[in-house]
This record gives C-alpha cells, sequence and structure tokens, in this order.
C-alpha cells in the first residue's frame, strides 16, 4: 500500500466514524425528555445509559436503571458509599455542602456544612470519612469524635 492510498483509506474511515457519531448525538438530542415521576414502565437496558466508546458497551449493566434520588444541587461531585451506614455522600462544591442520601428511607439530608469546598470524598476501612477540601487545600479525616485530622 501507498502512502497516498494509505491516507485516502484513512481518511475515508474518519469521515464514516463522524457521520456515525453526529448521528448519535443527534439521535440523543432529538430523544424526548426523560420522565422522572416514577408512572412510567422501565425500559432494559436503559436508553440513557449510553458507552461514548464501544470499549466501554460492556460495561453498561442490562438491568439498571438511573434512579434520580435529589434535585437542587448546583454542582455534585465526589460521591462515596458508606457500606455499613448504608449512606451514599457527595459534595455540592459552590454551595459548600455534603449531601447524604439514605438507602434505608429514600433521604436526602445535609450531612455537613461548611464542607471546605469537599471535591472527592472515601471512607478508610474503619469507616471515617476522608475529604478533599478545595477550599482549604487539605485533604481531610474525620474522627468518629467529630475531631478532623489533617
Amino acid at each position: 500500500m501507498q502512502r497516498r492510498e494509505f491516507l485516502s483509506h484513512s481518511l475515508t474511515a474518519l469521515a464514516g466514524l463522524s457521520i456515525a457519531t453526529n448521528s448519535e448525538a443527534q439521535d440523543l438530542e432529538n430523544a424526548a425528555p426523560r420522565d422522572w415521576s416514577g408512572n412510567t414502565p422501565l425500559r432494559y437496558p436503559d436508553p440513557d445509559l449510553i458507552a461514548l466508546d464501544q470499549r466501554f458497551q460492556r460495561y453498561i449493566p442490562f438491568n439498571t436503571p438511573i434512579q434520580r434520588h435529589h434535585i437542587g444541587t448546583f454542582w455534585a461531585e465526589g460521591p462515596a458509599w458508606n457500606g455499613v451506614g448504608r449512606y451514599l455522600v457527595w459534595s455540592d462544591i459552590p454551595n459548600n455542602v455534603q449531601l447524604r442520601w439514605i438507602e434505608d428511607d429514600d433521604r436526602v439530608t445535609v450531612f455537613r456544612e461548611p464542607a471546605g469546598n469537599s471535591n472527592g470524598n472515601t471512607f478508610d476501612y474503619q469507616g471515617r470519612q476522608l475529604s478533599c477540601e478545595h477550599g482549604n487545600r487539605r485533604v481531610v479525616r474525620y474522627e468518629y469524635d467529630g475531631s478532623v485530622t489533617v
């Protein structure tokens, strides 16, 4: 294969890929808005779970829909699951608050305010929360007694 022939085939393949990607994006833009009321039947697989790269298609769960648990977060980031307490913590950075979704009663509460504009959360093996505080430029661990270790 000559260089010009190789370039010609490569450009043709890229053009085809671009057209396919654009048509998929237009399909998503023209789709009906999602009904979050819970009154419509669920479809499996969830049409809103998409893989932009086909190599990740196999990681999309077949029988799990997207569920909305909270409305009103300006910028949600840093989700962390606490397996002992059965709750999910995440940060709303601009509002300087951490929120918690409790699995038992499907309730969202304020977990920590102020939260140091935290944007990364996790729990260690002892169940203590660790957070990356953007506002204070530090990584902290919240101890059981309420104290903070930097």
